[in-house]
């Protein structure tokens, strides 16, 4: 397979209103089939989250990463998602999410840590015009000096790679401590506290609100690969709906590995 570039294809941009956990795994599923099927152009989705949730990797044990009792004392949903990589704590005003999906020629003869470093290039870009010292960090992390801000996930299927990037803009250390088992054990020889050293959010770093760090990103790319205004056709989100409701709000999916 010989590589394409990123100014080899028209760049859509989605950004919907906020929707569900379940869905958005969906989504993910159907967009990236859609591109690798070339019924759609490779893609930036931007996501916009209707509740709280903890997203756990597709191999990820759901006990080992997740505290159930915690979990349900806060409200907050479980969701798995089709791509490897860790558990992310999601609270809507508190994150930053977003998905590129595009065929896998992009990143052709690639190793994953290549293709990690290579598809955050435009968002660490963006970061650094915010006035962080951002950088990439193997495996999947982009971090600054005052601790992480993002982790990726990535996934090649049929022919498209999806990656998707959760970015931290603000944090509750101490909610999702009784949530996550794996920041506990992270964090097992330190003061609670810490958890907002280990992740530093985007929120104390620019000062600035969540949309205008969006709108930074957006127009990073945009000035960098070109994007043009796109939306979800009513297939995409019919076959996501669905999707959601057989597959990715089950418990049979969430808890594949127990």
């Amino acid at each position: 397979m010989s590589r394409t570039g990123w100014n080899d294809y028209n760049w859509q941009l989605v950004h919907a209103l906020p929707q569900p956990p379940a869905l958005h795994m969906a989504l993910d599923e159907v967009l990236t089939d859609e591109v690798a099927a070339r019924r759609r152009p490779p893609t930036l989705r931007v996501w916009e989250w209707s509740a709280s949730c903890v997203v756990i990797g597709r191999f990820q044990s759901l006990r080992n990463e997740v505290d159930a009792e915690g979990a349900q004392r806060h409200g907050i949903e479980v969701v798995r998602r089709i791509s490897g990589g860790g558990a992310m704590f999601i609270e809507p005003g508190n994150t930053i999410t977003y998905s590129l999906y595009a065929p896998e020629s992009l990143v052709a003869g690639m190793s994953f840590q290549e293709s990690y470093e290579f598809m955050d290039a435009w968002v660490i870009d963006a970061l650094q015009g915010l006035g962080i010292h951002a950088w990439y960090q193997p495996l999947n992390d982009i971090t600054s000096p005052g601790g992480k801000i993002a982790g990726a996930a990535q996934t090649r299927r049929g022919g498209a790679v999806l990656h998707h990037v959760t970015m931290a803009y603000d944090i509750d250390s101490t909610k999702m401590l009784e949530v996550l088992r794996i920041g506990r054990e992270k964090l097992s020889d330190k003061a609670t506290q810490s958890a907002a050293k280990r992740v530093d959010p985007l929120r104390s770093q620019t000062g600035l609100a969540r949309a205008d760090v969006i709108d930074k990103m957006v127009t990073t790319f945009r000035t960098r690969h070109g994007l043009a205004a796109g939306r979800l056709s009513a297939d995409e989100l019919d076959r996501a709906k669905a999707l959601a409701a057989s597959k990715f709000s089950t418990a049979a999916w969430t808890g594949i590995v127990p």
